[in-house]
């Protein structure tokens, strides 16, 4: 009953850390401190392999993006199968 809450909850969390991480890319040195290496810690193994499919273009890259709407579908996916699993929905 609550997993859904838990799961929206916990991708909202990862949604706003890969966006702070992209924050931190427009300034300079920002993913040296402690905080660029933590999230690049816990986001960029997700994003590498999107940024080895999705080419950048020019200076635009394009695979957070991509990332961040598989991120969508996949907990989409995982809050239909435990719905089904227990009947909620």
């Amino acid at each position: 009953m609550y997993v859904h809450y838990y799961l929206g909850v916990l991708e909202e969390i990862y949604y706003f850390m890969i966006i702070g991480y992209l924050i931190l890319s427009w300034f300079p040195n920002a993913r040296d401190s402690f905080i660029g290496g933590l999230l690049g810690k816990l986001v960029e193994p997700y994003l590498r392999p999107f940024r080895k499919i999705i080419p950048s273009i020019g200076f635009i890259d394009l695979s957070p993006i991509v990332a961040l709407i598989a991120l969508n579908f996949v907990v989409q996916g995982i809050e239909a199968v435990i719905g089904f699993i227990l009947g909620v929905f």
